[in-house]
């Protein structure tokens, strides 16, 4: 059953047909159009509220409460630093401030790179943070309160960290645009070092002043390649900078916002419920379990959703794919191919394809050759989290 996905135009978002997210939505949905001066940030496909999915078909909505969300992100500017609750806090929060926080569910989430793709996720190790502090003194300065806390970074203490990154997002914004300029005044040299120059400028033209932008001297910076993933869960501290991705997540639409954003900040919420551990950018890097040359599984550790990645060639002229969970939405990101199902009618799939599979687990879906199509054909099949086995011809 073939679905219409909801758009959300949030300023961040790439402008016009610069934007994989207006790209697919307009293959999609005949009758979506382009402005090429509008941002087209998000593509949803499920139910959330603020956002769900209808039948292409008859229009009608979407009702079945699926546990995951499936997008597609097109990022032209930083979205904020955040992170998101974890069920406690979820549900204290939506009863608190339901305009704000939108339902009492957590957010775990992966993002998958479809083009090269930049983020920040999760803090530094430790004496790596004390290193730049040593070498950045206005940094130093509006971030160590007590001399004690840089012994603690050193000695690899979490209080350290979480005594100096609350020093620092509790400074007031003048002290922080001063800060900002003395940094990309006198620190190139250093901004070099630790490969983050383009990024800083970048963040400080767009928000000036804006603590965000000295978190970047506290947070790994993560650059994935097109099909490399990272993995977020509940209180990790992130923020996504440029690039396209597929994201999978909990069906839920709460964020705890810092910095970097026009948006609501709840900072001392965020300082509360943060994960304060250091760790090296590489262990962000989410590797998913291979099944075969055609199939990969990314399972991470919660039970909401897993994500199923197919890459045929156009020699490749039949695949079987057994679904373990039950239900799914697949979404193909290049390419053609034919698709029949037990109790199904035969569908054709093209880039911006959209389908609900709501059938019994270990339903068998056969994609077949459609054609003369030269391209490689990209699908991703977000289910909860379970295996999927294979076999192809």
């Amino acid at each position: 059953m073939e679905l219409v996905g909801f758009v959300h135009k949030y300023e961040w978002g790439k402008v016009g047909n610069d934007s994989a997210v207006a790209q697919l939505a307009k293959l999609n949905d005949p009758q979506f159009k382009v402005d090429d001066k509008t941002p087209y940030a998000e593509l949803w496909m499920g139910s959330h509220p603020s956002g769900p999915s209808k039948y292409k078909s008859s229009g009608i909505t979407l009702q079945d409460e699926l546990p995951f969300l499936l997008k597609v992100l097109s990022i032209n500017k930083a979205l904020s630093i955040q992170v998101h609750p974890n069920k406690s806090e979820a549900q204290k929060l939506h009863a608190k401030e339901p305009n704000i926080y939108k339902d009492p569910n957590h957010k775990p989430e992966m993002a998958i790179a479809l083009t090269p793709f930049t983020g920040l996720c999760g803090f530094r190790p430790l004496p790596e943070i004390y290193d730049i502090l040593l070498n950045i003194e206005p940094l130093k300065a509006l971030s160590v309160n007590d001399p004690n806390d840089l012994n603690l970074l050193a000695a690899n203490d979490e209080l350290g960290l979480r005594n100096c990154y609350q020093q620092l997002m509790s400074a007031e914004n003048d002290t922080i645009g001063a800060c900002i300029e003395s940094i990309s005044k006198s620190y190139i040299k250093e901004l070099c070092k630790y490969d983050v120059l383009e990024i800083f400028n970048t963040l400080k033209k767009d928000f000036p002043n804006d603590v965000g932008v000295l978190s970047l001297f506290f947070l790994n910076v993560i650059r994935l390649q097109p099909g490399q993933a990272m993995f977020l869960g509940a209180n990790q501290i992130h923020a996504y900078l440029s690039g396209d991705c597929v994201e999978c997540m909990a069906c839920s639409d709460n964020v705890i916002r810092a910095g970097l954003t026009p948006k609501y900040k709840d900072i001392k919420q965020l300082l509360s419920c943060l994960e304060y551990t250091g760790a090296p950018s590489e262990s962000k890097i989410f590797s998913p379990e291979r099944v075969d040359n055609h199939q990969l599984i990314f399972k991470p550790p919660v039970e909401d959703f897993s994500l199923i990645q197919l890459s045929l060639k156009p020699t490749d002229l039949e695949y079987v794919l057994k679904v373990e969970q039950s239900p799914g939405i697949l979404l193909v990101i290049s390419g053609e191919r034919n698709l029949e199902s037990k109790g199904m009618d035969k569908l054709k799939l093209k880039r911006g394809s959209v389908v609900y599979l709501p059938f019994e687990s270990g339903t068998e879906l056969r994609f077949s050759s459609a054609g003369e199509d030269k391209h490689e054909f990209l699908v991703y099949i977000s289910t909860p989290n379970a295996a999927a086995t294979n076999s192809h011809i």
